[in-house]
């Protein structure tokens, strides 16, 4: 037979070679910030365990299980262990955070410890079988289990290329029990680089002899959570894997056949029956202590070289038999308790197998990310001073003990989590609003899937319910038209005005010098120039004053950069609100001030201006911050002309300067939140023209000159100046004053009514 080694330098799949699909899940007590274990439920903003796909909680309500959905990167896995760390840090009580290490704090009684509080009896009763065989102390060690699969391309190709298998299924099944074998017989080397449970308090000890030293990892030791000596389960076949397992649970030595704790197991169907016949889909591979000087648990160069570490394994030529297995576990429980400064005993073994893992680089054009991470792993073998579980004791010795050690990682993990909760870090790519929707549908356990990262076009599914969300509330709920309306501001004027809203004056201009022409129109009124269909207040210039024919030119020309038609229309004295309309309600109106600064009588213009943006709110890329920096382009610089400055004009102490006519975020402007302040009656106009427009999202801006006064159909308080598809809902959000509004948990409100039917998320 052909070995894989073979096929793919024959075949010329190289690249296919290093294809795979990967999943992690990741356990985590939940500690308070005095170091205690958090005896609190599992936080009721999560919704139903039931469904929820990322956020569970494994045996204990304190224990947190942070799952990713199947991969096809290690890059995408890694930032979604990242988001999904952000949403529950976020969503915790403040006190509390994440346990960074695998092996627990001090705990208090085991009658104390809560199992989870599931709605499934079986699931709880299968948790109280645990606590009178284990204890509940040991259900309390967490880790990383790490879900492989390979390419189902790969598989194919690598299945044509033999002869000895007549399906395809035995032969995926072959490819994954021999990297099984192989994985058990040499994962010694994975706990020497990876152990990181090298101490942990005595208390967690109870009627077992107590480790004298330090050690690579307790967690993977006899000292560990194992299953009792009398389980065996054989991984000969995957007749014998599924017999003898199967043969453990009838002879009551596991209740299930999950609760089987190998280093790995065989995965792709509920019950170990079903892999006879439709074969192994992906494995699970379990042994991973918690890296407390990750974040997340786990490192992208980790994830990365188990990954090279499994393929090596089925690329190396010998597959281990049992004997051997038994070895190979016998070497990891060695390593497990060595002292974690100490040389391996198997060093020499550990550094030809980094050897061969190279070759199998060199011959795969493996990438420079690869080979960096094997030479990582040589250093480590080298000098074990290196390793995780060494870095651990310096960190415990210069901290004074294991539980300050593992407390200040988790404040401060706690503390990066929570700084900029406007950002979801795995997804900074995405605008802002795209960011806190992926927010709350990780929270409430809404899957989603990210269609096209550039595009903000992202799935969400709940069971069999699917929806599709552009930039964070473009729906299906939307009429098609709608949002050709509210691009097109002279239809819009001329749709709201003929239904009786009152809609400003004012003439489009198709062309740069017909707009120039009909200066004689406008030089005795005050107007505003903007391009004709554009959000975000881009090239809107507005004159107060009346203008000069050369400022009224230069702003046309400003204009017609950003569309090819452009709108002057009289101007509105009174104040500017943006009314956000969702679902025919209007849940957040924001007063905007445009982009200003106020004098101190030493600094000039451009340096207030560059005071200012250096608050963490102002972001530099546009929609990824609360606010947007100020900048001093032609148009703010054409407004300061207008009072008399320039940017090196030095404002004297309390003088607010202002930079811009037009109030958008997106230009600078300050956002205060004024949703209560504001008169039902002007919240009924808005509602009123989104409904007419055909939008179930809509950013309605309106002029009123009083909104503490009513509007009447006699007497309009307001003047619409423009209905805006796709409206920003983060500067909802996070605002410069007031009360933030979350928005993005109206979309999925609307999108998804089920989940919020009576008990649905507080259970």
């Amino acid at each position: 037979m052909k070995t894989v080694k073979q096929m793919i330098q024959e075949t010329d799949l190289n690249e296919a070679f290093y294809q795979a699909v990967f999943g992690i899940e990741k356990e985590g007590l939940r500690v308070k910030s005095n170091g205690q274990l958090a005896l609190t439920d599992h936080p009721h903003e999560f919704g139903n365990r039931n469904f929820h796909p990322y956020i569970q909680t494994d045996f204990s309500e304190s224990q947190l299980e942070l799952i990713s959905p199947p991969l096809a990167s290690i890059k995408e896995s890694y930032n979604w262990m990242a988001a999904l760390h952000d949403v529950v840090l976020q969503t915790m009580p403040l006190d509390e955070s994440i346990w960074p290490v695998s092996m627990p704090m001090v705990l208090p009684d085991e009658s104390v410890i809560p199992i989870a509080k599931l709605d499934n009896k079986e699931a709880v009763k299968y948790r109280e079988i645990l606590t009178h065989k284990y204890g509940k102390k040991k259900q309390m060690l967490s880790g990383v289990h790490y879900n492989f699969e390979l390419d189902d391309q790969l598989i194919a190709r690598l299945y044509e290329c033999q002869t000895d298998y007549s399906d395809k299924s035995s032969f995926k099944s072959m490819l994954y029990l021999k990297l099984a074998k192989n994985f058990l017989r040499y994962r010694w080397l994975l706990t020497y680089l990876l152990g990181a449970s090298p101490k942990v308090d005595d208390s967690f000890f109870t009627d077992q002899e107590i480790p004298k030293d330090y050690v690579r990892s307790i967690r993977s030791s006899h000292y560990g959570y194992v299953n009792q000596p009398e389980v065996a389960v054989s991984f000969n076949s995957i007749e014998d894997y599924v017999h003898s397992l199967q043969t453990m649970v009838e002879k009551g030595f596991l209740s299930e056949e999950k609760e089987f704790y190998s280093a790995v197991r065989l995965r792709g169907t509920n019950n170990a029956e079903k892999l006879l016949t439709e074969g192994v889909s992906y494995l699970e591979l379990r042994g991973f202590d918690l890296n407390p000087f990750d974040p997340f648990g786990m490192s992208k160069q980790t994830i990365e070289f188990i990954h090279l570490f499994c393929l090596y394994m089925i690329w190396m030529d010998e597959t281990a038999t049992v004997d051997e297995i038994e070895i190979g576990e016998e070497m990891s429980l060695t390593t497990a308790i060595e002292n974690p400064e100490q040389i391996s005993n198997f060093q020499e073994e550990g550094l030809q197998l980094l050897k061969q893992m190279e070759e199998m680089l060199q011959a795969t054009n493996g990438s420079k990310e690869a080979y960096s991470c094997i030479q990582e792993a040589k250093k480590q073998i080298i000098d074990p001073k290196l390793t995780v579980a060494a870095r651990i004791i310096s960190g415990i010795e210069e901290k004074g003990s294991y539980i300050e050690f593992s407390l200040a990682l988790a404040k401060q993990y706690k503390k990066e989590a929570v700084e900029k909760p406007y950002n979801l870090r795995g997804f900074e790519k995405l605008e802002m609003s795209t960011q806190l929707l992926i927010m709350d549908a990780f929270q409430k356990g809404i899957q989603v899937e990210v269609l096209d990262e550039q595009d903000q076009f992202l799935k969400l599914t709940v069971g069999k319910h699917i929806e599709f969300v552009k930039n964070g509330n473009m729906t299906s709920k939307d009429t098609y038209i709608a949002p050709l309306i509210m691009e097109n501001k002279t239809v819009t004027k001329k749709i709201l005005g003929s239904a009786g809203f009152h809609v400003p004056a004012g003439e489009e201009y198709t062309t740069l010098a017909e707009g120039k022409a009909a200066f004689w129109r406008y030089e005795q009124k005050q107007i505003v120039v903007k391009p004709k269909s554009t959000n975000y207040g881009i090239g809107i210039s507005i004159f107060k004053q009346l203008p000069s024919r050369e400022d009224y030119e230069q702003a046309i020309e400003i204009a017609f950069k950003e569309d090819t038609a452009v709108l002057v229309e009289e101007y509105i004295p009174g104040t500017e609100y943006r009314f956000f309309v969702l679902d025919g309600k209007v849940p957040a109106i924001l007063l905007r001030t445009p982009a200003n600064v106020v004098g101190d009588g030493k600094k000039t213009i451009k340096e207030l201006v560059d005071k200012k943006n250096e608050d963490p709110l102002r972001g530099e890329v546009k929609h990824h911050s609360p606010l947007e920096r100020i900048e001093l382009g032609e148009i703010e610089q054409l407004m300061l002309k207008g009072q008399g400055y320039t940017v090196e004009s030095i404002p004297e102490t309390d003088t607010v300067i202002y930079l811009r006519e037009n109030s958008n975020i997106s230009t600078g402007g300050d956002s205060i939140d004024v949703t209560d302040d504001i008169d039902e009656s002007y919240k009924q106009a808005a509602i009123d023209m989104s409904e007419i427009i055909g939008a179930k999202v809509s950013g309605i801006d309106l002029i009123i000159p009083d909104p503490a006064i009513s509007s009447t159909k006699e007497h309009l308080g307001y003047t619409v100046l423009e209905a805006n598809f796709n409206p920003a809902m983060h500067m909802h959000a996070f605002v410069y004053k007031g009360k933030g509004r979350r928005l993005t948990m109206g979309i999925l409100k609307m999108l998804f009514p089920e989940l919020w039917e009576k008990g649905k998320l507080n259970k």
